[in-house]
């Protein structure tokens, strides 16, 4: 188990050393999108950071119970749907569906559940009357309010005060409310829209209480660690914080983590801003690994500025690693027992506890990354001598591919390569034909032995020479 984790907390503006709250477990919840529109980049980062900060954990030797929520009633799903004259509920479940097409192409794992807010109604309305009959929310008209004075640390995550709230935020004018910054829990029925039936009438949820509903359902009162970007910090995990620690007398999350915005020209990405690309226009344009090793290679706390030009300089970085890793491939057919390498070993250690002294300080990816760019300058030195080692060789593909598998990035899934491979061996199958006409029959023959030995078949037909895998 590693016990040498530091993770930086936004509640308590520090690194801590991470210790869960139960021995050998990591409880991880991380807001999830808002269904109403296919996910951009910026949407993408917090997916891929998190899910990456998930693998590290694993490989420390962690069990993790992994929850990424589904926001599908919201009043931009409404709006939406109304625009393409749509069922909200419909809307929203296909772009569920296309949210999960976009993250299996960056490689990011399932969560352990991915709840909706439509599949939990029950414990919303359960948070919501409980948080009533504590006194710290009010119905008004079918509305229910939280009464934020009410709770003394409001403001202890972001770091804002109340009374400065007060003074300082543009805040909608709703004179039913005890307090202009008391905000919605549950929202009256209006025409045409989804709702549910509960002790206060019709209607439903705000925002910020699925989060803590859905939390506690399958974390508890309090967990590990909860997750997001730097735009949920205010309002929503506040919201989320002051709602939740009231209803349960618990602090809500040991740890809050926050990755940084991207912007484009200092400005971030956002839907509201029109300033947003598609994950599935940029992976058009890039292999889907490279946009996950792009957003991985700036810390997650650091903004990350995006054009194409900063694209196509992550995919030639990731080709000298991927280069490197092939070679290796080739290098293990063609190595012996010779006596040699002990460099390369040395290299080994020395990147694999560099990358994890880099994963323990707060789950720096970029220098996790550079330990590769060394390892695969090491790795093309050696593959250079004369005589190889096939076991310096096998342990050398053995590291990549345990450390590759902590940052997600895979060579041998991208949908480019099948095409590569056909390209590949109808070159061979050419070269092959040329040979046979030219009566070199012992290259023609060795070019099918040796195909035949890494599972591949060639038949001669009178259509020509088709292959396929054995």
């Amino acid at each position: 188990m590693n016990n040498n984790i530091f993770v930086y907390n936004t509640l308590t503006r520090k690194k801590e050393q991470f210790a869960p709250e139960q021995e050998g477990k990591v409880r991880m919840y991380i807001c999830g999108p808002t269904t109403y529109n296919y996910i951009h980049l910026g949407n993408a980062r917090p997916i891929v950071v998190f899910d990456t900060i998930r693998r590290f954990f694993e490989f420390s030797g962690y069990e993790v119970t992994y929850i990424q929520n589904f926001t599908d009633v919201d009043d931009k799903i409404i709006n939406k749907a109304k625009e393409n004259n749509e069922e909200p509920t419909k809307l929203a479940a296909r772009f569920i569906e296309e949210y999960f097409k976009d993250a299996d192409k960056l490689n990011v794992k399932r969560a352990t559940e991915h709840p909706k807010v439509s599949e939990h109604m029950d414990e919303i309305i359960n948070f919501v009357q409980g948080l009533i009959e504590k006194g710290f929310a009010y119905e008004v008209d079918g509305d229910v309010y939280f009464a934020v004075r009410k709770f003394e640390e409001y403001g202890k995550l972001s770091g804002r005060s109340v009374d400065d709230l007060r003074s300082g935020a543009r805040i909608e004018v709703d004179e039913r409310k005890h307090d202009p910054l008391d905000f919605a829990l549950w929202k009256n029925v209006k025409p045409g829209e989804p709702s549910w039936k509960t002790p206060w009438g019709e209607g439903r949820p705000g925002w910020h209480i699925e989060c803590s509903a859905m939390s506690n359902k399958y974390l508890g009162e309090k967990f590990d660690i909860h997750a997001g970007g730097q735009d949920l910090i205010f309002p929503h995990h506040e919201n989320e914080i002051a709602q939740t620690e009231c209803f349960s007398g618990k602090p809500m999350s040991k740890y809050w983590l926050h990755n940084g915005f991207i912007t484009i020209n200092q400005e971030k990405m956002s839907k509201s801003l029109g300033n947003f690309f598609l994950l599935r226009e940029i992976v058009d344009k890039f292999p889907p690994m490279v946009v996950r090793f792009y957003l991985l290679s700036t810390h997650y706390r650091s903004p990350l500025d995006f054009d194409d030009e900063k694209l196509q300089v992550a995919q030639k970085s990731l080709e000298r690693i991927e280069n490197a890793y092939n070679q290796l491939s080739y290098g293990i057919t063609v190595g012996t027992n010779v006596n040699n390498g002990d460099n390369l070993k040395i290299a080994l250690k020395d990147t694999k506890d560099r990358f994890i002294k880099a994963m323990n300080d707060d789950f720096n990816t970029s220098l996790a990354l550079a330990t590769l760019f060394d390892l695969s300058r090491d790795v093309n030195t050696y593959l250079k001598e004369q005589d190889l080692n096939k076991e310096v060789l096998v342990e050398a593909k053995a590291v990549y591919d345990e450390l590759l598998t902590i940052l997600g990035i895979n060579f041998t899934k991208e949908e480019a390569k099948e095409g590569l491979a056909d390209d590949l061996m109808e070159l061979i199958i050419s070269i092959r034909k040329d040979a046979r006409a030219n009566k070199d029959f012992n290259t023609a023959d060795k070019i099918r032995d040796g195909l035949k030995e890494i599972g591949i078949s060639l038949e001669d037909t009178a259509q020509g020479t088709k292959w396929k895998k054995s």
